[in-house]
This record gives structure tokens, C-alpha cells and sequence, in this order.
């Protein structure tokens, strides 16, 4: 089960995932799908993470005043403040889970750091990093989706807004502030989408089956 690399090894994982214990409220709505309890938040405590291929992540919750787990939830679902905002699901999380296959890990270098992402919506929202999902695949699948293709991989990057909602958003969607390394005035950047896959296995004009133990010639001085 793949837990965050500040605590230990990253490991992959297919389909759940643990969470970091994110305390924060969920919609009371979404617990009874939308039929009652409208505006009311409910305290509870991230727990896991599902991945399913062609859906939006999907947050199981520890719901505090019940004692009971409630799975199964998109990130619209959740609020770490009262008065948040109400950005609908498709500007908090751009694109579906790309497979069934993914690892969650804190990068280091972005802990706590401020950021911000373009949304569909063509505004800028703020926020601070919490941890990224990444997605590949391995020798039981056949079909592995975009997740080896270069130019359509995406790593999700999970957010805290400072409007009080969740998001994940891919990197070429993410301005990150580091008070050390990025002045205040910076570039924008242009760049293009990485479009190539590199690999040394397999040339035609050396084999370690030549010279197995690199034999180095020795020479008289």
C-alpha cells in the first residue's frame, strides 16, 4: 500500500491507496446523495484514495462524529473551512485517473510551498502543496493507457486552496512560490510538452555479452 515518501519508501499501489489524516469537512449532502442535509458540514479525516481509469479520484473519510467511514467521495465533496468556495469538480481536478496503477508521494522540496494553478475557468487559484499521485503501469497490463506515452502523462498534484476547497492539478497547470529559490518577479514559462522516451537497452553495436566482465587491457608504462 503506497504511503507518503516522508514516512517511508514509496511503494506502488493498485486501485486504494493510504492517505495522509487530512482533518477537514465533507459536504452533509453528498452523504445522502444530494437529497437532504444541503449547506451542512460534517468533520471527518482523510483516509484513502481510490483510483479507478477514466474516473475522477474518489477520498474515503474517517467521519469523526459518527465513528464510521464513508468512501467513494470526489474532492468537490470536501471543504476545509466554513464559507468555502464552490468550484464544481471539473476546475478542482482536470483530468480522470489515467489507471488503476499509481504511487502518492510528498515531494520534499514542495512541502508546505505556496502555489497556484490556471483552471479551466481561465483564473488563477492559490493554495499550498500537499502531496502528488503518479500513475504507470506494469507486466499485467496490456493496455497501459497514456501512462507510458511521454506527451500525455500527467502527475496530479494535490492542493489545499486558500478559498477552502481541494484540488489536483497536473504540472504544466502549477506556479510554485519558494521564498529561497523563486524571485518574485519571474518568467512565464512557454515550454513544450516532453514528447520523447529515452532508453540504452538494446543498440546494435555493443552487448555486455562481448565482454562480460569489461575486461580493461592493461598496459606497460
Amino acid at each position: 500500500m503506497a504511503i507518503c515518501a516522508s514516512t517511508a519508501g514509496v511503494n506502488l499501489s493498485y486501485l486504494v491507496s493510504s492517505l495522509p489524516p487530512i482533518k477537514c469537512f465533507v459536504k452533509a449532502e453528498f452523504l445522502y446523495n444530494h437529497t437532504k442535509r444541503h449547506g451542512e458540514l460534517v468533520p471527518c479525516v482523510w483516509v484513502s484514495l481510490k483510483a479507478i481509469r477514466g474516473q475522477v479520484f474518489r477520498i474515503e473519510s474517517l467521519l469523526t462524529e459518527y465513528g464510521a467511514l464513508y468512501d467513494k467521495l470526489p474532492i468537490h465533496a470536501y471543504v476545509w473551512k466554513e464559507g468555502a468556495s464552490d468550484l464544481p469538480i471539473d476546475i478542482l481536478q482536470l483530468w480522470d485517473c489515467m489507471g488503476y496503477r499509481f504511487t502518492i508521494v510528498e515531494k520534499i522540496s514542495l512541502r508546505n510551498l505556496g502555489v497556484k494553478f490556471l483552471g479551466k475557468d481561465k483564473q488563477w487559484h492559490f493554495g499550498t502543496y500537499l502531496f502528488t499521485v503518479d500513475f504507470c503501469a506494469d507486466g499485467q497490463d496490456l493496455d497501459t493507457g497514456f501512462t507510458e506515452t511521454a506527451e500525455e502523462h500527467k502527475s496530479f498534484n494535490f492542493i489545499k486552496l486558500e478559498s477552502g476547497q481541494f484540488a489536483c492539478q497536473p504540472n504544466n497547470r502549477c506556479l510554485w512560490y519558494d521564498q529561497s529559490l523563486v524571485p518574485v518577479e519571474t518568467k512565464f514559462p512557454d515550454f513544450q510538452a516532453a514528447q520523447h522516451l529515452w532508453s540504452v537497452d538494446g543498440t546494435r553495436k555493443w552487448s555486455a555479452g562481448d565482454d562480460w566482465f569489461y575486461t580493461i587491457e592493461e598496459k606497460n608504462d
